[in-house]
């Protein structure tokens, strides 16, 4: 089922006497298209004839609809999926891993209502922190949107849902295995070194003279987390939204990605639906492939004729236009 249908039920709007009632497929269209240009709400350049405070509107429903729809996308992995999971990391290296946790900055603008200090991170730009844990298919476990800029990611990790319940033992609950090195355990995650290493929490041993063994382990754990930072790189390649800086209410922001992340999870189906209701903008990589909303789609699956560029594959992956 596409998006559009399945929130449709949840945009039914009340008949009006003094306008014209919006359809559920133009206001589904138009959150997409913001969240995938970047658009604002000023701009006036898009062709949906949606007056300003329609398009505010439009995005909170949507926005709650997509939440109300998938609810159980971004979940900790159960059943055949653990399954499927833990033989994942297995083949990496790291028997009963279960996931790959790291954050990335979103850039806003000034905070009105706020103490400047509060968003302005170490870069010396206002952001807001995304703390998300992946495996190693993309798929999005956990989200933690919303501490400000200049929180350490060490006490955002801290104050996130996500260490409350693994130090509450709610999320790794399988049969204890015992590692190389006599450790026994229910489950980890894979994190850099910033976060602080516990029973459930793996980072790299790093320094300069180590041993062999350290520096294997070292290189299949960086090798493996390399799952969260392409997750980053898909999504805010597709949703470009949260590439640049841009204005935003930081009330409903962590709201906002939510849907965002777990986008990499049904990824063909947003962009089938994006070509279909966005006159679908792409750029040729001239390897027989479109490069749409930030992938790289063959030919023979679009579900239109979209129009060709000139430029080539390598001056336009990740360009910010």
């Amino acid at each position: 089922m596409e998006i559009r249908e399945a929130c449709a039920p949840h945009l039914q709007r009340e008949v009006m006497f003094y306008r014209e009632l919006l359809q559920p497929e133009l206001i589904v269209a138009y959150a997409l298209y913001r969240w995938a240009t970047g658009e604002t709400y000023d701009n006036s350049t898009s062709s949906f004839s949606v007056d300003r405070a329609s398009r505010l509107i439009a995005v909170r429903d949507v926005t709650s609809a997509l939440l109300r729809v998938y609810a159980d996308k971004i979940s900790w992995p159960t059943g055949v999926w653990k399954h499927v999971v833990l033989r994942a990391f297995l083949e990496k290296g790291f028997p009963n891993g279960q996931g790959a946790v790291d954050y990335t900055h979103i850039y806003v603008d000034k905070a009105a209502n706020a103490p400047d200090d509060n968003y302005f991170n170490r870069k010396h730009r206002f952001s807001v922190i995304a703390q998300v844990v992946v495996d190693l298919d993309l798929r999005v476990l956990d989200a933690c949107v919303g501490y400000q800029g200049s929180c350490h990611d060490i006490r955002v990790f801290q104050l996130s849902s996500l260490s409350r319940c693994a130090e509450e033992g709610m999320l790794f609950r399988g049969p204890p295995v015992t590692l190389p090195g006599g450790v026994r355990t229910n489950g980890y995650i894979l994190g850099d070194n910033g976060y602080p290493p516990s029973e459930w929490v793996v980072v790299s041993y790093g320094g300069i003279d180590q041993h062999p063994d350290e520096e294997r382990l070292d290189t299949n754990q960086k090798v493996a987390r390399g799952a969260v930072e392409r997750s980053f790189g898909r999504l805010k390649g597709m949703w470009r939204l949260f590439l640049r800086m841009h204005r935003t209410n930081l009330d409903t922001l962590p709201q906002q990605f939510r849907p965002s992340a777990f986008s990499t999870t049904f990824s063909w189906m947003l962009v089938s639906s994006l070509t279909r209701i966005c006159c679908g903008r792409s750029t040729r990589t001239g390897c027989g492939a479109d490069w749409i909303w930030g992938f790289i789609v063959p030919r023979s699956q679009l579900p239109c004729r979209l129009p060709r560029t000139r430029h080539s594959c390598s001056s336009t992956l990740w360009r910010s236009e």
